[in-house]
């Protein structure tokens, strides 16, 4: 089924005010009951959803937390002795005493964070005296040379679009590479100074800070710079920190004539490439060089890596495939097989990266734009722990890579609202584990009370680092039900669970900022009580949830197979939660709560999460990471894309995803996340291949085919990244791009029950129709 068209605009977010959506709205006591709901407990948070959702301002004062080791912020839940100046944590039931400052409180004078509609409230951590003024963040551009010189020029289109859109504090470098690595010396504006590294050797930190003079000691030959008179030094609290970054790292403002001089010279890498051979690329060492210098300069300050990738790593760490052309570019039966000879390696040496990134508190963006691979799979923990953006598209000069480029850098109402250094904290009541995380984010690795035994993602912790966050990364936790002997006892049952999510980061306006989301659950004994566990079901939810959970499961487990754990998992679920007579099939039927979720998961299973077949392993990569970081109601988008049709006879209203809604005289429009299709029926195709909608006397027809424009464009401006717009007719070779995500209700066997001017699917795949049949069948048995 279709999302209500008309919701888009509705201003309300879909997550609710606190951005926090749960699996289970009401949870089970025990252990037991917890594993016969089939779904996880989990919930998907987004930490730092725009401001304008919070019912109050930020507050100028510090949060109170309560006494350790619980140490949970006040909250509205907490119960307040107004009389004693006390107040109760709900998580752990320590009193705790208000300071001096909070003299005045009383029934009548309450902070914002007692308010019951404050459950998320923001905190701005004041600076302390005599530090330094917030640093600007710092943009390094890494730039793929080793490519044609049309696909350059897009680049550097687009390179001086993004410049132009900077604040003019903020801090710019540039690195390029081809076979070799070339650093600029912005801050070297009389002719152009570039720091050479070879591509083919793998390179330390420690004689990258050598070779461009920014060790402690200098190099021989190279005195280590001081401070020049007049110019300012940037990072006063670090001894590295002088003028190394005013020799690579400059404000806008002052290199921006350097940098269109630079980009207006650069050209395609000149080295020459032997026929039947690749390029010479050391994508490893570049952005090895680009971390190196920013841990040098800027350590601990919001930084970004933008990497721009125009094919794969041939030379050097980092390498996927040889520079022979006679050898591919490694698939999924090449991984399944262990037949990748360079896959291990790579992956070592990105994850080695990753750990020297999230220690430097820096962050790698990847923009890959080629028709070949680029080594995204290799890539992937080095993005997802720096918390990195990835975009994937076939050419510089193709929208999906031009519009989610520029969109990085813009402000207003699209803007992503890019953070950094931030850090995500869960407490919760003491019957509750936490058993980790997935999404985009690194174990801080401290360990306690709350850890459970099992671990999904990254656990054994309550903390995590996010390098990078913006308005809509979000992250899923999954959690254990683990109650003490105390709480079993009739009398000590508290009916209420709270979990609290601290979110510390630095705003984009540079100062930091501490966001506090409290929210509180009812326990129910789900062995006696059912009904409440039901009404308290979220599918859009748990169908997220699952997806990532198995794609999880699909990259850390060999021989898993995806399709059998869904299709077992649903009719668990169904045999579990659904109304029926034993082996009367026809008499099964779902609540409303549950009506919707075994159609998201017929969708899931032919999704390209689980069906790898035709992607090729970055692709997969791709998919998952953005499936790992996006909100609940975007991946539900993923899984089962939304139809809207458009036709004379009624408004445009949502469509089943299924081939019976293709008619002559209907244009449909799909959105499944990564592609907007605009699919045009025969009728209409040929219609407008005459041109009536140019003429006055049909102007309904130009309206009819302007419609599903205007919907997509309002789509596509509300998504990062960009989703590829396809436009397409009936029996059209792009017509593909929707009839995969069709239902097969139709198709080559049932031809001739196809009512004329609809469409079939040359597919062997069940329909829908015989899917559920199936598990009504199997969920009745005795």
């Amino acid at each position: 089924m279709a999302a209500d068209p008309s919701a888009a605009a509705a201003p309300a977010d879909p997550d609710g005010p606190d951005a926090v959506r749960f699996t289970w709205n009401a949870w089970p006591r025990s252990k037991v009951e917890a594993s016969r709901c089939v779904v996880p407990l989990a919930a998907a948070i987004s930490p730092v959803r725009s401001p304008e959702s919070l019912a109050s301002p930020p507050l100028p004062y510090p949060p109170l937390r309560c006494k350790p080791p619980c140490s949970a912020l006040l909250n509205p839940f907490a119960r307040v002795d107004f009389a004693a100046k006390i107040w109760i944590c709900p998580l752990c039931f320590s009193r705790n005493h208000f300071p001096p400052h909070y003299a005045g409180i009383s029934e009548n004078n309450v902070p914002a964070e007692l308010f019951t509609q404050c459950s998320t409230v923001e905190y701005l951590v004041a600076a302390p005296p005599g530090s330094p003024a917030p640093l600007p963040p710092v943009f390094l551009f890494v730039i793929d040379t080793c490519v044609i010189e049309e696909e350059l020029e897009y680049v550097k289109l687009s390179m001086r679009k993004a410049v132009a859109l900077l604040p003019e504090h903020a801090l710019v470098g540039l690195v390029t590479f081809g076979t070799q690595v070339h650093l600029h010396e912005l801050g070297f504006s009389e002719l152009s100074k570039i720091y050479v590294f070879r591509g083919s050797k793998e390179i330390s930190k420690e004689q990258i800070l050598d070779q461009l003079g920014l060790s402690v000691g200098g190099r021989p030959g190279f005195p280590k710079m001081t401070q020049q008179p007049g110019v300012q030094q940037v990072n006063v609290m670090h001894p590295l920190a002088t003028t190394g970054v005013n020799r690579f790292l400059l404000p806008v403002s002052e290199c921006e004539c350097t940098l269109s001089t630079l980009l207006d010279e650069l050209q395609p890498d000149q080295w020459p490439v032997e026929a039947g051979n690749r390029a010479i690329r050391c994508t490893g060492v570049a952005l090895n060089v680009a971390a190196g210098l920013l841990g040098a300069c800027l350590p601990g300050t919001g930084a970004r890596i933008i990497a721009l990738l125009g094919g794969p790593c041939t030379e050097g760490p980092g390498v996927i495939v040889s520079k022979d052309l006679s050898e591919p570019v490694r698939s999924h039966k090449d991984l399944d097989k262990d037949a990748a000879p360079h896959f291990q390696k790579a992956v070592k040496f990105y994850d080695g990266l990753a750990k020297q990134l999230v220690s430097q508190g820096h962050v790698l963006d990847v923009f890959a734009s080629a028709l070949d691979q680029v080594g995204l799979a290799e890539m992937k923990l080095a993005i997802e722990r720096t918390c990195g953006l990835v975009v994937l598209s076939e050419s510089f000069g193709h929208s999906v890579f031009k519009d989610s480029f520029k969109r990085i850098f813009e402000g207003g109402e699209h803007s992503l609202g890019l953070s950094f250094n931030g850090t995500f904290e869960i407490n919760c009541s003491k019957d509750i584990k936490v058993q980790g995380v997935i999404g985009p984010c690194t174990s801080l690795e401290k360990k306690g009370a709350l850890c459970a035994d099992t671990i999904i993602g990254q656990g054994s912790t309550t903390a995590w680092k996010m390098c990078g966050l913006d308005r809509n990364t979000s992250l899923t936790v999954f959690f254990d039900v683990s109650p003490s002997e105390r709480s079993g006892q009739p009398g000590h049952q508290n009916p209420d669970l709270y979990i609290q999510f601290v979110t510390s980061y630095q705003h984009p306006e540079g100062q930091m900022r501490i966001r506090v989301t409290t929210v509180s659950r009812k326990w129910v004994d789900g062995s006696t009580n059912t009904e409440e566990l039901v009404e308290g079901f979220d599918q859009e939810t748990a169908a997220v949830v699952l997806a990532r959970y198995i794609s999880l499961k699909m990259e850390i487990e060999e021989e898993f197979d995806a399709t059998r754990w869904l299709d077992r998992s649903l009719i668990r679920l169904c045999s579990r939660f659904g109304d029926y007579r034993k082996d009367d099939p026809s008499s099964f039927s779902l609540h409303s709560n549950f009506s919707l979720f075994p159609q998201f998961m017929f969708n899931l299973r032919r999704s390209q999460f689980v069906q790898v077949f035709n992607n090729s392993p970055d692709e997969t990569a791709y998919f998952r990471m953005l499936l790992n970081r996006e909100s609940i109601t975007n991946s539900v988008a993923m899984i089962q894309p939304s139809l809207i049709s458009f036709s004379f006879d009624s408004p445009p209203s949502p469509g089943f995803l299924d081939v019976a809604s293709i008619a002559v005289d209907r244009i449909l429009l799909l959105d499944a996340y990564f592609s907007v299709v605009i699919f045009h029926g025969m009728t209409i195709a040929q219609w407008r291949n005459m041109c009536y909608q140019n003429q006055p006397e049909h102007q309904q027809f130009a309206q009819l085919l302007q419609a599903p424009q205007e919907e997509a464009q309002v789509i596509i401006n509300g998504r990062f990244p960009v989703p590829r717009l396809v436009v397409c007719d009936q029996h059209g070779s792009q017509a593909r791009f929707l009839l995969a995500k069709l239902n097969p209700s139709a198709t080559y066997n049932s031809a001739h029950d196809v009512p004329p001017g609809s469409d079939i699917i040359f597919t062997d795949d069940v329909s829908f129709q015989v899917f559920c049949e199936h598990l009504q069948r199997l969920s009745v048995q005795s």
